[in-house]
């Protein structure tokens, strides 16, 4: 019988102890990547963030709009290559539940701010010179099954046009796609001029401002140049990078790094705990055993290496199972969520992670069993006979 026999039948020699400690692992590691799945989700605009792009909101918050006046006077300041104004539209498809997350922009220089979306060359004029126009993320597009030509209802559950009515009709001209897919597609786009005519309230405004600069070794000087244009005036603004302010605007969902350790390191000591104690009792229970294998040639290295691979075994079944559960419900999440949370999945950084987290969990469960198993004196325990 080799030791690869001897550490399976020693692990499941009490199965249903096996059966819970794996559950528990198991448990821990389903929560680390469903966390770590939401962490990814919602870390994707960042990580997308181009060096020279920034952000200009209202100081105060960037759903307290800003003039349209500001969209020239920032185009003068010394540095910036383009401003593309945008506005919150907040819709929906249909039924409230079906959330669109969409703007207002002004097509042509929102295009030129954010080159990483990818048109095809008719449907990029299309959008640009049709007023009642949308463009469609390819991922909002699949969640709804939307293509060129149709035309949608947009419900606004924020704005209502002059005539009472909160839907905005619009035809799907385009659908694009991100250059190398660090960039979510699951929003819609349309048109400023169309959305802002029509309006009953909160006409030339605007809430966030993208700007792309000629230099990005330049940018803290053009976001102060940009701020204090609008010093002591009535909508004074904030100025960041495009990866500050997406980080900002995600924290109001939370702060999901936070979560994730605080989360992940409670359900691991938890886990710890349970599973190192269960090992030591494990192993004290096999002391007679233990010092006959040793009267049979076993050296104290072998007994070690043993019991090691008993808890590294036991922490990699339940969480490679775990990990298994949890890309697959994140799987069939992502489709649901895909509006919303793009890229709602596992990486492979995910996976590596894990793995090394079971080989941390396998080796502080079983270094101390190990140990006792291996200065286990053949007198004294035989001598308990």
């Amino acid at each position: 019988m080799n030791d690869a026999t001897l550490v399976r039948k020693n692990l499941f020699r009490k199965r249903l102890r096996a059966v819970l400690l794996t559950i528990s692992i198991l448990i821990a590691f389903l929560i680390y990547g469903m966390l770590g799945a939401m962490q990814n989700a919602f870390s994707m605009g960042t990580e997308g963030a181009a060096q020279d792009r920034l952000v200009t909101v209202n100081r105060i918050n960037f759903t307290v709009a800003l003039p349209y006046a500001y969209w020239d006077r920032i185009q003068q300041v010394e540095g910036v290559r383009t401003v593309a104004p945008a506005s919150w539209f907040g819709g929906y498809y249909q039924e409230p539940q079906n959330f669109v997350q969409s703007f207002a922009v002004d097509p042509e220089t929102y295009i030129e701010a954010y080159p990483e979306l990818v048109f095809q060359e008719d449907q990029r004029l299309a959008f640009i010179e049709g007023r009642t126009c949308a463009a469609v993320g390819q991922a909002l597009a699949t969640q709804y099954g939307w293509s060129v030509g149709e035309r949608i209802p947009l419900m606004s559950n924020i704005w209502q046009q002059q005539d009472g009515s909160q839907a905005w009709e619009l035809d799907i001209c385009a659908i694009f796609d991100d250059a190398d897919g660090t960039y979510p597609t699951n929003y819609l786009m349309l048109h400023y001029e169309y959305f802002n005519e029509s309006l009953l309230f909160g006409r030339d405004s605007f809430h966030w401002i993208a700007i792309t600069t000629e230099d990005p070794s330049q940018n803290d000087r053009i976001s102060r140049d940009i701020d204090e244009l609008f010093a002591n005036s009535p909508a004074e603004t904030s100025t960041t990078t495009e990866a500050a302010f997406n980080a900002a605007f995600m924290e109001q969902f939370g702060n999901i790094g936070l979560i994730l350790t605080w989360v992940i390191g409670a359900a691991f000591a938890t886990i710890l705990m349970i599973v190192g104690t269960t090992m030591v009792m494990a192993v004290n229970e096999r002391t007679r055993e233990i010092a006959v294998l040793k009267t049979l040639g076993f050296t104290a290295p072998r007994i070690f290496r043993m019991v090691l691979w008993e808890a590294l075994l036991l922490s990699f079944i339940g969480g490679l199972i775990g990990l298994g559960l949890a890309a697959l419900a994140a799987q069939g999440a992502s489709a649901a969520l895909a509006g919303f949370l793009p890229s709602f999945g596992l990486t492979w950084t995910n996976a590596l992670t894990a793995i090394a987290f079971m080989v941390a969990l396998g080796l502080i469960t079983g270094v101390l069993p190990a140990w006792n198993a291996m200065r286990v004196r053949i007198s004294e325990a035989l001598g308990k006979i």
